[in-house]
């Protein structure tokens, strides 16, 4: 009667671990679908989002604009999305207050990490007097667009759809 009793506990340890190992490849799958669903509604995306306006009390609007852009890498997925960040006027003051403002600094190089670009204009830099290697937030040459108006302009010429947060 022993030998069943331990043969019975050996048939249900053998349940739990084919339960568990089968509960476990399901949740992989269903994560995997989502990945799947996601990539099929949006596919591969080129995108360029629009700043030229100021970023008010606390930088509010840049920080919001900075949070659409993680919010549309979560949604497509970074693998999926060539993004760039076009700023001139007074968007060029996201990466000047990035300067002091911590949370923006985060944003900005968390967003750099995704493989976005941020593109600056060199009309607004020469006529603002702005000297983008003292002033701004981690801004180098290869940053720096001729004309910021242009530059979104030829970007939809190359098919990148254009979004103003």
């Amino acid at each position: 009667m022993q030998a069943i009793t331990n043969h019975q506990e050996e048939a249900m340890s053998i349940r739990k671990s084919f339960l568990t190992a089968v509960l476990s490849l399901f949740a992989v799958l269903v994560v995997q679908i989502a990945g799947v669903e996601a990539n099929e509604r949006y596919g591969k995306q080129k995108v360029v989002y629009h700043i030229n306006y100021n970023g008010g009390s606390d930088d509010k609007a840049y920080r919001g604009a900075l949070r659409n852009i993680q919010n549309h890498i979560n949604a497509v997925g970074a693998e999926n999305l060539e993004l760039k960040v076009v700023l001139h006027g007074n968007g060029v003051g996201l990466l000047k207050s990035a300067k002091s403002n911590q949370k923006l600094q985060m944003d900005v190089t968390n967003l750099k990490t995704q493989q976005v670009s941020f593109h600056v204009c060199n009309n607004t830099l020469a006529g603002r007097k702005i000297d983008y290697n003292t002033d701004l937030f981690e801004v180098f040459d290869d940053d720096i667009v001729p004309s910021g108006v242009a530059e979104l302009s030829r970007l939809q010429q190359m098919g990148y759809t254009y979004i103003k947060p």
